[in-house]
């Protein structure tokens, strides 16, 4: 099992050398605080998106070696530089109207005032983040096709929700009307633009890649020598924007530890390196065949981290409670199939 966590331990160890370092250029006899905030910030990052993990599976067991290699060689890089430190740039040079030299600059050389631009930009950045997300869970649930039914109540009725023609997509632009109810006259614009950007981004690569799908036996002749061109890069796509909705909430979650962002950036990396590295165990062990109701508690914990950023545009909420909601739904779903394969055997 070790080898599917060789490049994450690379990682970490190369992480943890360059939080010493830069902790000891920033502030001399700081280098051991940076590198402890560092590994607390990557725990926190792996444990609490085990159900990002899930859901990265089901849509990696789809795409070919070449994609799943590049997923964690590429998607790494997107991930840690771009979502954990560009990201945020970009998001405070928009708000703050500033260029992104000079919002990288104030990053690296004023952590406070960085911090305080990202907080100003956190009610949109969470409503789009929320709404992509809900968008995903209904979109799970909403399906007559599905046949396996966890929690039997409410997603087998729910399944047969499909056939009311866009009902995501009115419920997801309900919640965004309920929300900007709650919300500051200032700030009511960006967070309705933004919640509507996520909506049409899960529409649009969403709709991508089942029209891929979609006509994929149709193309099949055509694609059989090169699977990479025809599905590859819409799925990879798909998963950096599942990847980039979940870890908003923890970007800025991250500064209640740290103000930093090189070290927010290298400690929240290395989780994001360990959940990919867990993805690729789900998905060669074939863990969600064996065990067929964590992909349902991997969406209902995406439905509760959904509902929670939303919360967070008015309150906040604990980045444990975040967690820990997610890690019921993931240990409940895993018991119930575990209980489920044990009644199956004997039959």
């Amino acid at each position: 099992m070790i080898k599917y966590f060789i490049d994450s331990i690379i990682l970490t160890i190369a992480g943890v050398l360059t939080a010493y370092f830069w902790g000891e250029h920033i502030s001399p006899g700081k280098g051991l605080l940076a590198v402890f905030i560092t590994i607390i910030l990557a725990v926190l990052e792996t444990s609490l998106s085990f159900d990002n993990a899930v859901v990265n599976a089901m849509k990696l067991e789809k795409m070919s070696k070449v994609w799943q290699h590049r997923f964690l060689t590429w998607g790494i890089a997107i991930a840690v530089f771009g979502m954990r430190f560009l990201f945020p740039i970009l998001v405070v040079a928009l708000f703050a109207k500033l260029d992104m030299l000079t919002v990288t600059k104030i990053a690296i050389s004023d952590s406070e005032k960085y911090a305080h631009y990202l907080q100003l930009a956190h009610a949109p950045i969470v409503t789009f983040g929320g709404l992509f997300l809900i968008m995903l869970f209904l979109n799970y649930f909403f399906n007559h096709e599905k046949e396996t039914h966890w929690i039997k109540f409410i997603e087998k009725p729910a399944s047969h929700l499909d056939h009311i023609k866009g009902i995501e997509i009115i419920i997801s632009l309900c919640a965004l009307i309920f929300l900007q109810g709650f919300i500051p006259n200032g700030e009511k614009i960006s967070v309705i633009i933004a919640g509507i950007l996520g909506i049409i981004t899960f529409l649009a690569i969403d709709g991508i890649s089942n029209f891929l799908e979609i006509h994929e036996q149709k193309r099949a002749a055509q694609c059989l020598t090169d699977t990479v061109k025809c599905g590859g890069l819409i799925s990879f796509l798909y998963l950096e924007l599942i990847d980039a909705s979940f870890s908003l909430d923890g970007v800025l979650g991250a500064f209640a530890l740290s103000d930093d962002v090189i070290i927010i950036a290298i400690g929240l990396g290395i989780g994001a390196m360990f959940v990919r590295s867990l993805t690729l165990l789900i998905v060669e062990t074939k863990t969600l065949a064996k065990f067929i109701y964590l992909e349902h508690g991997a969406h209902w914990a995406i439905g509760a981290l959904a509902v929670i950023m939303l919360v967070t545009t008015v309150k906040s909420v604990p980045e444990v409670v975040t967690g820990l909601i997610g890690l019921v739904f993931i240990v409940a779903a895993l018991i119930s199939s575990i209980i489920h394969n044990k009644k199956m055997q004997h039959k």
